[in-house]
């Protein structure tokens, strides 16, 4: 029983770090991408169009924005997850030892 619980708490930490380092890759493919996109779209223009820097920036703090609300909300509701289970599985120890 120890060991299942044990195993189940791993288990849950190796998902959460997962899921941590992905959404960590993707806010930095996306940073990337975006700088790439404005440093192509200055050389293809030869100027700089304000209209358009302004605007990539708006959609790049946006992009930011919503990553990082993602990025908490998933860690939030792992940490719900990780302390449901672990109550859970204590309940159930005591319930198993003491019957």
């Amino acid at each position: 029983m120890v060991v299942l619980i044990i195993v189940v708490e791993v288990v849950v930490v190796v998902v959460v770090v997962v899921v941590v380092v992905v959404v960590v890759v993707v806010v930095v493919v996306v940073v990337i991408v975006s700088v790439l996109v404005i440093a192509l779209i200055v050389v293809l223009v030869r100027k700089v169009v304000v209209v358009e820097v302004v605007v990539i920036v708006v959609v790049e703090v946006f992009v930011v924005v919503v990553l990082i609300t993602m990025i908490l909300l998933i860690i939030v509701v792992v940490v719900a997850v990780v302390v449901v289970v672990t109550v859970v599985v204590i309940v159930l120890i005591v319930v198993v030892v003491v019957v």
